[in-house]
């Protein structure tokens, strides 16, 4: 299932639809009620939840994760980490009912995707992060990763990665390149091109290929998008949406081009040299799964030294390594360039990983969804989509 899935409906199997469309308050939490007892000095452990496979591995032993490891003999923290989050909204559920009744989660960190984690902050379900506690973030975090326009200044989040949602299509059958989002509609992909079910997932890169700007995009603009789509859906250009589940479409030849996640198509990229990913010249979306420490945390400062440890160069490449999604600390680069393995140090010369210039001009933060929007936003792509 995919790290970035859909809030895919709008009623009882939605939680946060519950919230805003059964007459439930909005249950937010002031500033000054969202701190609990912090027993870090005396109680050396943290609970941390991840999604699955999101976390370096030893080769020999899956259950061992090197750089957990490391952070416990250096600190003396016992970490507790589980692999509980399958879907957004799915973990939304699940800590929701404590969170809005003022309850602890029992989790000091948890990891969720951008328009999630900008639903938390808007209910003030998370605690800012003591920044003078946190070095390495000052130092290190990717400035074009500072400022999302749920969070300005990173105060509540910190990016465990980054990714880019661009177009990932075969050149060897296609037999030609794409560089344009336009191209996805040319009447030789009829048929053969998919598209991400999601509609967090999918919407900015379509509206950057009609050129709007994703940073203060607009109702017009998403009108513009929709029926764009819909129009392709009505003449079966568009095979069919998708969740990850493009990449078998992808490899087995069924589709020639997709809307896709960069960390994806490296992988497939070693078993097939002809999948190429590209950020069209209109722009791409770049995006982040977020470190938020939730309200009432037990363990606060336990978890700030975690986050900042992950944010030491040597510890960022590690994980960049082995996760192969857009590293959020640039510095990393230069300690896998000096690795001794050369598949390694090859990585640090890898855009996917590490963009370069002339890719980050055209990468960009979308703005979130608003409460607002959504309902009649969702309703609309699930009608296009066929949820």
């Amino acid at each position: 299932m995919s790290r970035r899935s859909l809030l895919r409906a709008l009623g009882a199997g939605s939680a946060g639809a519950a919230l805003t469309a059964c007459g439930v308050p909005a249950a937010y939490v002031e500033p000054g009620d969202r701190a609990g007892h912090d027993s870090s000095a005396t109680d050396h452990t943290l609970h941390f939840a991840n999604w699955p496979l999101y976390i370096d591995t030893d080769d020999e032993d899956l259950s061992k994760r090197p750089t957990l490891a490391g952070f416990s003999r250096r600190t003396g923290i016992s970490v507790t980490y589980t692999e509980e989050i399958n879907d957004n909204d799915e973990f939304f559920g699940k800590i929701s009912p404590a969170l809005m009744n003022h309850q602890s989660t029992g989790r000091d960190l948890v990891v969720i995707s951008d328009w999630m984690a900008a639903r938390f902050v808007r209910l003030g379900w998370v605690q800012e992060m003591d920044r003078s506690r946190q070095p390495n973030v000052t130092r290190y975090l990717d400035p074009q990763l500072l400022g999302p326009a749920f969070d300005k200044g990173r105060l509540h989040s910190v990016p465990w990665q980054s990714g880019i949602t661009g177009i990932a299509y075969n050149r060897a059958k296609l037999g030609r390149e794409i560089r344009h989002t336009g191209e996805l509609w040319a009447d030789d992909l009829r048929g053969r091109v998919t598209l991400l079910s999601g509609l967090d997932e999918a919407f900015a890169l379509l509206m950057q290929g009609n050129g709007a700007d994703i940073t203060r995009w607009t109702a017009d603009d998403f009108d513009e998008m929709c029926e764009q789509v819909e129009k392709r859906v009505r003449s079966r250009h568009i095979r069919r949406f998708t969740g990850n589940d493009y990449i078998k479409d992808l490899s087995n030849g069924d589709v020639l081009a997709c809307q896709a996640y960069s960390g994806d198509v490296l992988q497939l990229q070693a078993d097939n040299p002809d999948i190429e990913f590209v950020v069209p010249e209109e722009g791409a979306e770049l995006w982040s799964e977020s470190l938020m420490i939730p309200n009432l945390a037990s363990h606060k400062r336990n978890a700030e030294k975690l986050v900042d440890y992950y944010y030491e160069p040597e510890v960022a490449a590690a994980l960049a390594a082995w996760v192969n999604y857009v590293c959020p600390v640039p510095a990393a680069r230069d300690v896998l360039a000096s690795a001794k393995d050369e598949e390694t140090a090859a990585l640090a010369a890898n855009p996917l990983i590490f963009p370069d210039g002339p890719m980050r001009e055209r990468l960009a933060i979308a703005r979130d969804i608003t409460s607002e929007e959504r309902t009649g936003f969702a309703k609309r792509w699930n009608a296009i989509v066929g949820l």
